[in-house]
């Protein structure tokens, strides 16, 4: 589980074509610092394992599921990335959950600078505009942000100087696409509605497996 508060800012390194997956090798030696094989870093909102590390970089699989569902799959060399580790037990809860799982790609609409904060305008895929409400939470890139209007096809975030200085979205243009992923909370409610608040079709389950 992530916050959406971006550590740092890594850039892609290397690039390995495996067929049906690929490898990246991510340069970011805060998020390495301590992590091991098996650990978890999200890279632009995308949950990935770490495969091996070293030299302040790790190097982490991507199946062709992730690639073709977020923008990683357009990542090239030198590409900047937003990085950051998991939240631990009894840390802060800077932003707000988040998984590590897109929901689907925007791309950006528009930027409009101003002279403390910059508002940009996002487009939303189908089927995600209901999760989306004014003043609620949303992940882009990997950046927990707070919606300032949620149209039917489309949202708005104000971004700080902070946001635009240490994160992708400082240098993000019109036509880029970038990761989404929704409040979960809003999704389980949604199911919880469409099944009238029961558990219709659950079987009895025993703590460890369901008894159908």
């Amino acid at each position: 589980m992530f916050t959406g508060i971006v550590e740092e800012l890594g850039e892609i390194v290397a690039v390995e074509n495996l067929g049906d997956a690929s490898r990246f090798q991510v340069r970011g030696p805060v998020v390495t610092e301590g992590a091991r094989h098996g650990d978890s870093i999200a890279v632009n909102g995308v949950c990935l394992t770490v495969v091996d590390t070293g030299d302040g970089r790790f190097s982490a699989d991507v199946m062709a599921e992730t690639l073709n569902r977020s923008s990683l799959g357009a990542l090239t060399v030198g590409s900047r990335v937003n990085l950051e580790r998991p939240m631990a037990l009894g840390g802060r809860l800077g932003g707000h959950l988040v998984q590590g799982h897109v929901d689907g790609t925007g791309t950006l609409i528009e930027r409009k600078p101003s002279e403390h904060w910059e508002i940009v305008k996002i487009s939303l895929p189908s089927g995600l505009g209901r999760y989306v409400v004014e003043k609620g939470s949303i992940t882009v890139d990997g950046i927990s942000l707070t919606v300032v209007d949620a149209g039917p096809d489309y949202f708005t975030v104000s971004l700080i100087p902070t946001t635009l200085a240490l994160t992708t979205l400082g240098v993000k243009q019109p036509g880029d696409a970038v990761n989404l992923e929704v409040d979960v909370l809003a999704k389980y409610v949604e199911r919880l509605l469409a099944h009238g608040g029961t558990d219709q079709g659950a079987g009895r389950s025993t703590g460890k497996e369901v008894i159908e």
